[in-house]
């Protein structure tokens, strides 16, 4: 009988075979990828409920009130802290007595039992994290929290993977600040040339002295630059370290 296919069919056969099966490996495994970065596993960027749904956006950015005042062991213990019911009737047992949005921070205070709070940076439970040596090695809240200041309602910032925590183990001068601006929302700050009266009135009329130095505390901040003068400063451990898996796996 008179051979129907090509000798050349079977190499082309496997070939088919071997595609198939590695197109569809590729898919799975960047859809796994995909997947495992979105925002769905993550939970980056989603609100969650709270018994009140407390607005850092009004506290932090509004009122002007540190992160301290609230968490109160953010430099000293691994946990910020969350405040007990007494903090918020510091201010709530004179402002807004009346309002049925805040009766359960009042009703969590009379019957002494604390308010149930909604965690919204959950690690694994494998993952070891200390808020008080990055706190005083330089790294700033809004780092790792985000824009607090502007929110609302509080989400979570970053998405808290490993690679995101690697990304600056490897390479803290890149984000590390000056201790006295850890609690700063805006970073790195902005640019800014301010001028005394005298200078902005002769600058109106055209004789401004070129040579006048800017103030002290309009200095640009130069994160490639001081970045790594203060990793040396701080006593950093080294990137070998910081990358280390028992770093944060214990």
């Amino acid at each position: 009988m008179a051979q129907v296919f090509h000798r050349s069919s079977n190499a082309l056969a496997r070939f088919t075979l071997v595609g198939a099966l590695l197109l569809a490996g590729g898919g799975l495994t960047t859809l796994l990828t995909v997947g495992n970065r979105s925002a769905f596993v993550t939970q980056q960027t989603m609100f969650k409920e709270q018994p009140v749904q407390f607005s850092h956006q009004h506290h932090v950015g509004g009122i002007g009130i540190d992160c301290r005042y609230c968490h109160t062991s953010v430099e000293t213990s691994a946990n910020a802290g969350i405040p007990p019911t007494k903090t918020c009737m510091n201010c709530h047992s004179q402002i807004w007595l009346n309002s049925q949005y805040l009766e359960p921070v009042r009703e969590a205070f009379k019957s002494e039992t604390p308010l149930k709070w909604t965690k919204i940076h959950d690690l694994p439970d494998f993952v070891y994290f200390n808020h008080s040596i990055h706190v005083n090695k330089g790294v700033g809240c809004s780092t790792c929290h985000g824009r607090v200041d502007r929110m609302p309602l509080m989400w979570q910032y970053a998405s808290l993977q490993m690679e995101w925590c690697l990304e600056c183990h490897r390479n803290p001068e890149k984000f590390i600040r000056p201790k006295d601006k850890i609690y700063e929302m805006e970073w790195p700050p902005i640019a800014r040339t301010e001028t005394t009266e005298n200078q902005q009135t002769t600058a109106a009329l055209g004789t401004a002295n070129p040579d006048a130095k800017k103030k002290p505390d309009d200095k640009t901040w130069n994160q490639a630059v001081e970045g790594p003068e203060l990793v040396k400063k701080y006593n950093l451990q080294s990137t070998q370290v910081l990358t280390s898996c028992s770093t944060c796996h214990r």
